[in-house]
């Protein structure tokens, strides 16, 4: 059976929708993949999409959700380390990934987030396929 995993950061405009992508991407044999912000935002943001499309990802058609956008119970929970408390969002495991923010920033930096992503969200469908999540 599918784990639901949701990436939940402030805007939900960068890296918690590479996030989702990733999973979707790689995991989705194993993982049924959301992400949400606390805060409306009107897009998502275009360096993010242009870096998921240099490694064949497609994020056309992504936009900014709400917590309120996805499931209401899930079973994993992943913050993208926004600095901020995430409301309480009924899981069975959660965790911080602690990513800085690439906003801003220069178009390597975005690459930099999105490579790092790509190795969490690895080291988590493993996690999921051998049982300890």
């Amino acid at each position: 059976m599918k784990k639901k995993v949701a990436f939940v950061c402030v805007h939900n405009s960068c890296r918690s929708q590479m996030a989702e992508a990733w999973a979707k991407h790689l995991g989705s044999d194993v993982l049924d993949a959301y992400s949400a912000g606390t805060e409306k935002y009107p897009e998502v943001k275009p360096d993010a999409v242009k870096v998921m499309e240099e490694v064949g990802i497609d994020m056309t058609g992504h936009y900014p959700k709400l917590l309120t956008d996805i499931p209401e119970e899930i079973d994993i929970l992943i913050t993208m380390g926004c600095n901020v408390v995430c409301p309480y969002i009924p899981c069975k495991h959660s965790e911080d990934w602690g990513l800085e923010d690439p906003s801003g920033k220069p178009i390597k930096e975005y690459r930099k987030t999105r490579d790092i992503i790509k190795e969490k969200i690895e080291n988590l469908i493993e996690k999921v396929k051998i049982g300890k999540l």
